[in-house]
């Protein structure tokens, strides 16, 4: 595995609906960095609930929406779901394969491939001059536009930079575009102070 990529390879297929998991826990994350790692995201606990973020067409309509991949929900029908449910499997395993050195798994690359040869998102111009992202647009141009990303990440980028959270309680991966490259967590204002609080706690627990 490549060096400061400590990733816990567990990216099966989600679990059904866990029924002990809070509302507030299916609200989705785009601290990856990457639209490709923000689909990923959309499985939650990866390490132990894989509790399932996508449930239903409009979930999927909302996350393309709140990745600010489109301005207008596209229609999202039932097929669609399970076409984004694989693309996000075969990216994760693609990933995960690119991060510890192994040969591509030839199945989850055909899957990519496949939903990247679809037409793309198209960038629309703004007033200002400006590009900005389409009003509206199909969710296969929205999951060809997830599938290039991947593509862009495995061909051009440093695997070492593909991180997971350093938390115990969150494995989202990220892509670390720090200068240095040693970021540890997904969020410093939400992983990152939560687990320096609790370094402080324990630390005044054993000195009391």
């Amino acid at each position: 595995m490549a060096e400061g990529a400590a990733i816990q390879h567990r990216v099966a297929e989600s679990r059904a609906d866990a029924g002990d998991v809070p509302a507030d826990e299916y609200a989705f994350h785009f601290l990856s960095g990457r639209p490709s790692l923000d689909l990923v995201a959309t499985i939650g606990e990866r390490w132990r609930r894989a509790f399932e973020r996508l449930r239903e067409p409009r979930d999927l309509a909302r996350w393309a929406v709140e990745a600010g991949l489109v301005e207008e929900a596209p229609r999202v029908l039932r097929r669609d779901l399970e076409r984004a449910r694989r693309l996000r499997a075969a990216i994760a395993r693609v990933v995960f394969a690119w991060v510890d050195g192994r040969t591509l798994p030839a199945r989850d690359v055909a899957v990519v491939n496949e939903a990247a040869a679809r037409p793309g998102l198209v960038e629309a111009l703004a007033v200002t001059g400006e590009p900005v992202v389409p009003v509206r647009a199909s969710i296969g141009a929205v999951l060809s536009t997830v599938a290039r990303d991947a593509i862009g990440l495995v061909t051009s980028g440093d695997p070492r930079r593909v991180r997971e959270c350093g938390a115990d309680d969150c494995s989202l991966l990220f892509w670390d575009a720090s200068r240095p490259g040693r970021r540890r967590w997904c969020s410093m204002e939400g992983c990152g102070n939560r687990a320096k609080t609790s370094r402080y706690r324990q630390r005044h627990a054993v000195a009391r």
